[in-house]
């Protein structure tokens, strides 16, 4: 069944739903957490370069999920969304298998799934990406 109505609904809940969740993310390392406290828990796993890498993941997540909802530069950030939680998944939670009680792999792996098919199907008409962009003969229409 080809629906460009289902599609365009389906593009737009995936992009939203896991552009909440990075969001929601990346506040919680900022805000909850804080950054050092966030530096501290990645070196604590072993993240190379957490004091580097723990601002730059955070501003990643609360930006990157911010524009996602947007579907503002939807498949280049929705890509290194992607990349982090599979950062994440290689070198925190797979060794604590696949549930994430256990500090498993399952959120990430999901959240890099959802992250992935944004990426992959783009942002849909329902986006400042398509408003912006989505004219054919924009040199940028593939952001769209």
């Amino acid at each position: 069944m080809n629906n460009p109505a289902l599609t365009t609904t389906a593009r737009t809940v995936l992009r939203i739903v896991a552009g909440f969740l990075f969001a929601a993310h990346g506040w919680q390392k900022f805000n909850q957490f804080t950054i050092a406290g966030t530096q501290g828990a990645f070196a604590q796993m072993g993240v190379p370069a957490a004091d580097l890498v723990a601002p730059v993941v955070a501003t990643l997540e609360l930006a990157g999920g911010i524009a996602l909802i947007l579907g503002l530069l939807t498949r280049p950030l929705a890509l290194l969304l992607t990349l982090n939680m599979l950062g994440a998944l290689v070198l925190v939670h797979a060794p604590a298998g696949v549930f994430v009680e256990a500090g498993g792999f399952e959120l990430v792996l999901i959240l890099a799934a959802a992250a992935l098919a944004v990426a992959l199907v783009g942002p849909g008409r329902i986006s400042a990406d398509h408003a912006l962009f989505g004219r054919k003969q924009s040199k940028l229409a593939v952001l769209a």
